[in-house]
Parts: structure tokens; sequence; C-alpha cells
């Protein structure tokens, strides 16, 4: 009875096989399951619509196009003519964390994208690249982020570190905002569908009659709001990594 009303136990991750390499624990779990999952539905999507391209698209075509043209308007518009080549990165990015999302909203699947482990990931390695592209372009000139031009030097021994610390928790908050805000949607959920059987269990017939004309349009309605953070979340992911690219593209914030 605990683990159904736990709002936790849909996070436990689980390992479906044991695999130690070298001293590494590499083993299968529910988690990456769901990942290659989602991968696999994009890669199965993009197929579908691409397989017979004609000038004239059906609907899956079109709804590719709208897709991938949304992400392309995005880069356009934050990062002008320097993004273009990112396109197809905040495209997959985008792609992989809005499917992950939905795939959570589904009973019994795995939202990957509530462990801090899996956005954590994304977020290093998004600003990792911010870093790698801004020295590949700009040189050791790419640290002049952390020295505001027209700044007297006095101010610069103030707001230097505040850049720097700023510019370090962009990881951190990049990975938290999007695992806090699945985790926190989907607990709420799980304690809203635990009120029904709890008032079945107290009151009888009564409390289940109760729990479903007082709880379950509550569910409905935080349900509706959980697809659209999960979508959400997504843009906002997509969108910080446009803004954070334009310090290594050279282009004003």
């Amino acid at each position: 009875m605990r683990i159904a009303t736990d709002p936790m136990h849909q996070f436990q991750i689980g390992k479906w096989f044991d695999l130690n390499i070298g001293g590494y624990d590499l083993s299968f779990t529910n988690s990456a399951f769901w990942m290659v999952v989602g991968v696999l539905l994009v890669i199965g999507f993009l197929a579908l619509a691409t397989s017979k391209m004609s000038t004239v698209p059906n609907r899956v075509q079109s709804l590719a196009e709208i897709w991938y043209g949304f992400i392309a308007g995005i880069v356009k518009d934050v990062n002008h003519a320097p993004g273009k080549p990112f396109i197809p990165l905040v495209f997959t990015l985008f792609a992989f964390i809005f499917i992950a999302n939905i795939i959570g909203m589904f009973p019994y699947f795995f939202t990957t994208t509530s462990h801090i482990a899996v956005t954590g990931f994304m977020a290093i390695f998004t600003i990792g690249l911010v870093i790698v592209v801004g020295l590949m372009k700009k040189g050791l000139g790419f640290f002049k982020i952390f020295v505001p031009s027209g700044v007297p030097f006095v101010l610069l021994l103030i707001v230097t570190p505040i850049e720097i610390i700023s510019f370090l928790s962009r990881p951190i908050s990049l990975g938290m905002r999007l695992f806090a805000n699945m985790l926190g949607g989907h607990v709420a959920l799980k304690v809203f569908a635990g009120f029904i059987p709890s008032l079945a269990v107290a009151l009888g017939g009564i409390g289940m009659l109760m729990g479903g004309l007082l709880v379950m349009p509550l569910i409905v309605g935080v349900t509706a709001l959980e697809f659209l953070v999960a979508f959400l979340q997504a843009y906002v992911f997509a969108m910080l990594t446009c803004v954070y690219l334009n310090d290594a593209l050279g282009e004003a914030h």
C-alpha cells in the first residue's frame, strides 16, 4: 500500500540487468530504457516525415517542418546568422527534452528529466560547448565576457567576480529548473490522485464519490498544466541555450 501511495516511488531507478566493466557500474536501468525510447521516437518520427518529401507536404511532413521551423526561428531571432550551424543542436535538445517530458505523463512510464543526473549532464554539456566554441572563435578574448566594457577599474573588482559566479551558476540553474519542474509536477499529481483511495478507505463508498467529484477535476486541471509545462520547459532550455551561445558567437545580449 505504501508503494501505491508514495509519491516518490515513481522516480526510483531500477536495474534491469547488471553490467560491471572495469569496476564501473554500467547496468541498464529503467531510466536508460526510456531515454532510448525517447530517442527512437524522435528518430522514427523524423524518418517517417522525411521518407517521402514532396512540394505539397502531408500532415506528418508538415508537422516536422513546423517543429523544425519553430526551433530555427528561435535560433535566428536570438543568435542571428552566426547561430545557423547550431540549429540541429538546439533542435535535438528541444526534441529530446520535450519527448522525455511527454513520455513521463503516461502511467507506468518513466520521467527521465525528473532526475538531476540527466538534466545536469545536458546543462554541463551546453555550458561546456559555449566555452569550447568561445575559445575556438575568440581565443583568450572569450574571457572578456567577465570584464564588461566601460566599467571603471574599481568597480571591476566587484563586477568581475559577480560575472564569473553568474557564469558558473548557469549549468546549475539550467539543470535544476528542468529537474525541479518535472519532479514537482509529478509529485503533485501523485498526491492528488492518492486522495481518492484515501477517502474511500476512510469513508467507504461516500468517500469514493466525494473523491471523484472534488478531486478528479483538480487532477484533470493539473494534468493539463503538466502537458503545458512539458513543452515550456523544453522551450526554456532551448531558448537559454541560444542565449548562452551568444557569449561565444559575439552577439549582443
